[in-house]
């Protein structure tokens, strides 16, 4: 790990795309504290420079992987160009959600009870069940329980999951499918009801 310490960042990237993962480390380290600090230096939000700040070595690591990585002697400038562009992503989808056009719509979007805040006991509903899936998804066998998250919170396609996970789409297919079967089953054998309606 020492001579890793003293190598560029040229050298770490071929390293970890070779199959080092502590080259990847190394990097990480030299690098984490200043990315962050520039993720939540424009978003102002511990929680979304979190999310961002992941986001953004998962792309690197999937770049690298896949023997994407050609910016060679700019390693920084590059991650700090993927967390640019995640923020952009971001406020991009921020702002297209919260505008609504009522001109191509013949039903009355604004009156629409779907699109309404939901009322307190609604909202205690949800909060409970999520609370629920939460508790269960922890009991999930760790491949199942990976897969599950990646897609549902991360929000990862099957491909990035399985090029993560070292393992064929087929296999993180099966695995999100047991783990929802499994859910299921403890749902019903604890009496839990997991539906908003």
């Amino acid at each position: 790990m020492k001579t890793l310490r003293t190598k560029t960042d040229e050298q770490l990237v071929s390293l970890y795309a070779q199959g080092n993962n502590s080259a990847f480390d190394v990097l990480l380290n030299r690098y984490k504290s200043s990315i962050h600090s520039y993720i939540y230096f424009i978003v102002r939000n511990r929680d979304l420079t979190e999310d961002i700040f992941q986001e953004t070595f998962v792309k690197v690591i999937m770049t690298i992987k896949q023997g994407r990585y050609t910016e060679n002697g700019k390693f920084k400038a590059w991650i700090t160009r993927i967390a640019h562009n995640l923020i952009i992503d971001y406020f991009r989808q921020e702002r297209s959600e919260n505008t609504v056009s009522n001109d191509e719509v013949e039903v009355d979007l604004f009156n629409n009870v779907k699109l309404c805040d939901g009322t307190i006991e609604d909202n205690l509903v949800r909060h409970q069940v999520l609370a629920d899936v939460k508790r269960l998804i922890k009991h999930l066998p760790d491949n199942q329980r990976e897969v599950l998250e990646m897609r549902y919170y991360q929000d990862l396609s099957f491909k990035e999951i399985a090029d993560i996970t070292g393992v064929s789409i087929n296999t993180a297919l099966g695995r999100m499918r047991y783990a929802i079967l499994n859910m299921r089953r403890m749902a019903e054998e604890n009496q839990i009801e997991l539906s908003l309606v």
